[in-house]
């Protein structure tokens, strides 16, 4: 499956670029430039997500801790990028490759023209032959140093561009199904489908010191990656040539597979929206009506309307028992949606003066999750 991939994305953590946090591992970044350079001799396309920048500006300013205070993780941030980014720099340059820096939050992903302009720099990039070296804009966005990680970042980088593979390197040889820090006999998983529910058990518990993301947010990511068809490897970044033997057919860590058949791209930037603006409610007939029947949300079906939104904002759709199951376009805003609720569709111009349109969201601006 790897081996057939032509685009890929690849990411790699702090403990990997810092060498557990002893610094830029320049030697590391020279062994990924080699082997990126040897995909690129093999006909690959490939996008590097790095994390690293917080643990490099630690290093700078010589903390030994990683700071709470949101305005000193910030000046990290900026202090390590500026590392990072001239380690790779120099790195893929001896092999004749140009690099580009682009720096994305997830905020760039939910805002549709910035997707877009987003989804086209990268193209042309890749298109130009150029390596482009994403993380997140640490410096400036306070969320994504909170809640983000760039195991995330990666899958959403993935759907964007709809690469073919997403590969996970990390400190350990990939998923297995108890910790093997706590057993000695911990077996690998070899091979799953990303959206196997008994994976995230699996996964559980946090990562280092270091990095922001465990083990979990690796198999969510691959779960998220798998929505735009493409299949995860999660593996050992201290494997030797490990991108380029994965390239060539080799089975190395845990290969996650896509199920699904890839979402079209509008029905994928909805399904990449880390925050949305509103929640509703969904009685157990609108939810079949949406899952099985590929229908319409209709006001008639929704039995309760959570935060404010607008008309044209993201909302997110609820069963009775609280699970997410679709997200969507709204076409009414929240203060018109609790009026209309439970209420059939030829009753909305009696009740608010005017009809938009028959459905609070539209099958085609609806995506199923």
């Amino acid at each position: 499956m790897i081996a057939s991939a032509k685009t890929l994305v690849v990411k790699v953590g702090s403990s990997l670029v810092t060498d557990e946090g002893r610094g830029l591992d320049a030697a590391a970044i020279a062994r990924w430039a080699t082997q990126i350079a040897r995909l690129r001799e093999l006909g690959r396309r490939t996008i590097l997500v790095s994390s690293g920048a917080i643990a490099e500006g630690m290093q700078r300013l010589r903390w030994t801790k990683r700071p709470h205070a949101m305005h000193e993780l910030q000046a990290a941030a900026a202090v390590g990028q500026m590392g990072l980014v001239q380690g790779y720099e120099s790195c893929f340059r001896s092999h004749g490759l140009h690099t580009a820096q682009v720096l994305l939050t997830h905020a760039d992903m939910a805002d549709r023209q910035r997707y877009l302009n987003a989804r086209s720099t990268l193209r042309t990039l890749l298109r130009l032959g150029v390596i482009p070296v994403i993380n997140e804009n640490d410096t400036v966005v306070t969320d994504e140093i909170k809640f983000g990680d760039n195991d995330t970042l990666a899958a959403l980088v993935t759907n964007l561009v709809e690469a073919d593979a997403l590969i996970i390197l990390t400190d350990q040889a990939g998923l297995y199904e108890v910790d093997p820090r706590k057993d000695a006999d911990a077996k690998l998983v070899q091979q799953a489908e990303a959206a196997d529910p008994r994976l995230e058990p699996m996964a559980g518990g946090t990562g280092t010191a270091l990095a922001r993301g465990g083990m979990l947010t690796k198999v969510l990511a691959a779960r998220r990656a798998a929505r735009s068809g493409a299949h995860t490897v999660i593996a050992s970044g201290r494997e030797p040539d490990v991108l380029v033997r994965l390239a060539q057919g080799e089975r190395i860590g845990t290969l996650l597979t896509a199920q699904t058949v890839p979402l079209a791209a509008r029905k994928q930037w909805l399904a990449d929206h880390l925050t949305v603006s509103g929640q509703l409610r969904l009685d157990a007939g609108a939810v079949r009506a949406l899952m099985r029947g590929g229908k319409s949300l209709l006001p008639v079906g929704v039995t309760e309307v959570a935060g404010e939104f607008q008309r044209g904002e993201v909302v997110a759709c609820v069963e009775p028992g609280g699970r997410e199951v679709a997200r969507g376009l709204a076409n009414y805003s929240s203060e018109e949606t609790r009026r209309i609720m439970r209420r059939p569709s030829s009753e909305i111009e009696a009740i608010l003066g005017y009809v938009d349109e028959p459905e609070l969201i539209h099958r085609d601006n609806l995506v199923l999750l």
